[in-house]
């Protein structure tokens, strides 16, 4: 674990943000940045797993994430204007009242001229499947940062199958927490180790 992810884990605000203006001064890239810190995050959501962290030990990392991002916010890829066609649906799953990482995505996917319909957090399927209908989006991303709420990933795609739109969307999967052998279990197309792979997927997905 890297400094500033170990620092984040560790709540220590002001070394985070020491350690984020060091890095942004020496010319380290603000996606590396949001990678050390997406690092830092899951060793917060191990820790709350673990019952060693609370929910106000949470929501205060995700105060200090918040305050990074106004930090790199000036170095970021700016907004491109949507074509109104590459369209992704984004939220992250029931039980699962984590937004940052979802946001980092959101962020970089406007960047990049996708219209992103953002459902915000503690989505339920019947939610995501609405939302894919009435858009006619191609690509469905699920967010988690706490690894209890993987099966209502499963729920969701099972939903979308359910619903007869599984062969027309493309479903991946991200947050701290989830790898390959989650997304087999949720049964998704895609996992995402980070948020420009997400996006990279869903330029892909929207080549074809």
């Amino acid at each position: 674990m890297t400094e500033l992810a170990k620092a984040l884990m560790e709540l220590d605000e002001q070394k985070v943000y020491q350690l984020v203006e060091e890095k942004l001064n020496n010319g380290v890239s603000p996606l590396d940045i949001l990678a050390e810190c997406n690092e830092g995050m899951a060793g917060v959501g191990d820790l709350f797993s673990q019952g060693q962290y609370f929910l106000s030990q949470m929501l205060f990392s995700a105060e200090i994430f918040k305050n990074v991002m106004k930090q790199l916010e000036a170095v970021l890829p700016q907004t491109q204007e949507s074509t109104g066609k590459n369209k992704v649906v984004i939220g992250t799953v029931k039980g699962d009242i984590h937004d940052i990482g979802k946001n980092i995505v959101v962020s970089l996917l406007k960047g990049s001229g996708f219209e992103v319909i953002d459902l915000g957090v503690d989505v339920p399927a019947e939610k995501f499947v609405a939302a894919l209908q009435e858009s006619g989006a191609k690509v469905l991303g699920l967010s988690a940062l706490l690894n209890f709420t993987y099966p209502e990933m499963k729920n969701v795609v099972q939903a979308v199958t359910d619903a007869g739109l599984r062969d027309q969307v493309t479903i991946i999967i991200g947050g701290a927490p989830c790898n390959e052998q989650v997304r087999q279990f949720a049964g998704a197309d895609y996992y995402a180790e980070d948020a420009v792979a997400g996006v990279n997927i869903c330029k892909k997905v929207y080549a074809c």
